[in-house]
C-alpha cells in the first residue's frame, strides 16, 4: 500500500524549547545493538563520526517543514541554508518564506545572491517600477552570481507580489576579490572605510573549517591561506553588518536570511556575526543530508527528494564574451545552432529579438524558452573576400 510522502521533513538537530520531534519509547533503546535516539540522549556526534558507536533516528516521528514554522515564527532571524544548485532546497525556501509571511507581514528576506551596491535596482524591482529583464541586468546577476536565475526565480517572484523587503547582503566582489589576492592591506582607504570596522578572527573552529576546504582547492602556503580566511571573513562580516543595519532601522521586524550552508552551519559565519550587533533570538535550518547532523551545526535539516530544475532551452554553443560582442567560440555536436548554420567565430547579433551586447542578454532573452522552441537569431559573419555581412537563421533550442 503507498502513502503519502510530505515534500519535506524536517529533523530536530539543535536543542529548542519546544518538545522533541523524534521522541521514541525508551523500551526500543534496551534492545541492545545500535542504539535508538531518545529525547534524555546527548549523543556524542564525533564519535559516531568516528565509528566508535551507531544511533538511529526513529523517522516515523520526524515532523514535516510546517511542523517548524511555529517555533521559527517566535524568533526574530531565520536563516536557510542551501547548496545553491539545489532546485528543492529553493523550493524548501520559498515555503517557508510563504508559511512566515503568512503571520509576520511585515518580514524581510536578505539574500546572498546579490551584492549592496545594487540594493535600489531590488528595491525598485519589488516595488514593481522595472520589469525582471531590466532588474536582471541592473543587478549584474550573471556577471556576479552566475547560477541559473530560475532557481531564484519563484522566491523573487512571491516577494515582489507581496512587497516584500529584500535586502543585497553581500560585499561587493571587487572587494572580496582583491582581499582574497592581497589581503586586507591591499584596499585603498576609501575601500577600508566602505566595509566593516570590527572583523573577529576569534572563532578557531571556524578557521580550522576553512582550512580544509582550502587544502582541497588551493596551494597550501600559509599567506595565501590567510588571504582566503580574510576574505570569507569580509564575506561573512559584511553580510552580517547589513542585515544588522537593517534589523536596527527597522525594530519589531523580522527577517529570513538565505545563503549558502557554509555561511550559517555552526552559527560562525552570518549568525554569530550578526547576533554580536543584533542579539535578537535566531533559528537555522539547513537544507540536505550531506548537512553534518550535530546539535552544533544548526536547530533543523530539511530533507526533501531531489527535484530538477526543468530544463532550458539552449542553443548549444559556448560563448566567448568579448569588449566588442559576443562571439560563437565552439559549437556542440547536433545542436540546434550547428543544424541552422552558426559558425564559430560568429558574432551574434540579437537573440529571439532581443539585441545582445554581452553574455547576459543571451541568457535573459532565453530565460522561457524550452526544448523544441525555434527563436530567430542574426549574427555577424567576416567573410573571406569581402567585409563582414549579417545572416538570419532559425534556430531549434534543445
Amino acid at each position: 500500500m503507498s502513502r503519502t510522502i510530505p515534500a519535506a521533513l524536517a529533523v530536530l538537530i539543535g536543542v529548542l524549547s519546544s518538545p522533541p520531534l523524534f521522541a521514541t519509547p525508551a523500551a526500543a533503546a534496551e534492545e541492545g545493538g545500535a542504539e535508538v535516539l531518545t529525547p534524555d540522549v546527548n549523543p556524542d556526534f564525533e564519535a559516531l563520526a568516528a565509528g566508535h558507536r551507531a544511533r538511529a533516528l526513529d523517522l516515523k516521528s520526524v515532523t514535516t517543514l510546517e511542523g517548524i514554522i511555529w517555533p521559527l515564527s517566535k524568533v526574530r532571524v531565520v536563516y536557510v541554508g542551501e547548496s545553491h544548485d539545489r532546485y528543492e532546497q529553493h523550493l524548501n525556501q520559498l515555503e517557508i518564506i510563504r508559511s512566515l509571511h503568512q503571520g509576520k507581514p511585515d518580514l524581510a528576506i536578505g539574500m546572498e545572491f546579490f551584492q549592496w551596491p545594487f540594493q535600489s535596482v531590488l528595491d525598485r524591482y519589488i516595488a514593481g517600477e522595472i520589469d525582471e529583464r531590466t532588474f536582471l541586468r541592473e543587478t549584474e546577476y550573471y556577471k556576479r552570481w552566475r547560477f541559473d536565475y530560475r532557481l531564484y526565480r519563484p522566491i523573487l517572484q512571491y516577494a515582489r507580489e507581496n512587497r516584500i523587503p529584500v535586502i543585497a547582503l553581500n560585499v561587493p566582489a571587487e572587494l572580496t576579490r582583491k582581499v582574497a589576492e592581497g589581503g586586507f592591506q591591499s584596499l585603498t582607504p576609501e575601500e577600508r572605510a566602505s566595509l566593516p570596522a570590527e572583523i573577529d578572527r576569534s572563532d578557531t573552529a571556524y578557521r580550522e573549517r576553512l582550512r580544509k576546504i582550502f587544502e582541497i582547492h588551493a596551494r597550501s602556503d600559509e599567506r595565501s591561506f590567510e588571504n582566503f580566511v580574510s576574505a570569507q571573513l569580509l564575506w561573512d562580516e559584511g553580510m552580517a553588518e547589513t542585515a544588522a543595519n537593517w534589523l536596527r532601522a527597522n525594530p519589531g521586524r523580522s527577517m529570513v536570511i538565505l545563503a549558502g550552508s557554509g555561511h550559517v552551519m555552526y552559527g560562525s559565519g552570518i549568525p554569530d556575526r550578526l547576533q554580536r550587533r543584533v542579539p535578537d533570538k535566531r533559528l537555522i535550518v539547513l537544507n540536505g543530508v550531506e548537512a553534518a547532523l550535530t546539535p552544533e551545526a544548526g536547530d533543523y535539516v530539511l530533507i526533501r527528494p531531489e527535484e530538477e530544475l526543468p530544463r532550458g532551452g539552449l542553443m548549444g554553443v559556448f560563448l566567448d564574451d568579448r569588449e566588442e560582442g559576443v562571439y560563437v567560440g565552439k559549437l556542440d555536436t547536433g545542436s540546434g545552432a550547428a543544424a541552422a548554420g552558426i559558425h564559430k567565430g560568429d558574432r551574434i547579433l540579437s537573440v529571439d529579438g532581443f539585441d545582445v551586447n554581452d553574455y547576459a542578454d543571451i541568457k535573459i532573452a532565453l530565460l522561457d524558452r524550452k526544448p523544441g522552441d525555434r527563436i530567430a537569431v542574426s549574427v555577424e559573419r567576416d567573410g573571406l573576400f569581402s567585409s563582414s555581412h549579417q545572416l538570419d537563421f532559425e534556430v531549434e533550442l534543445k
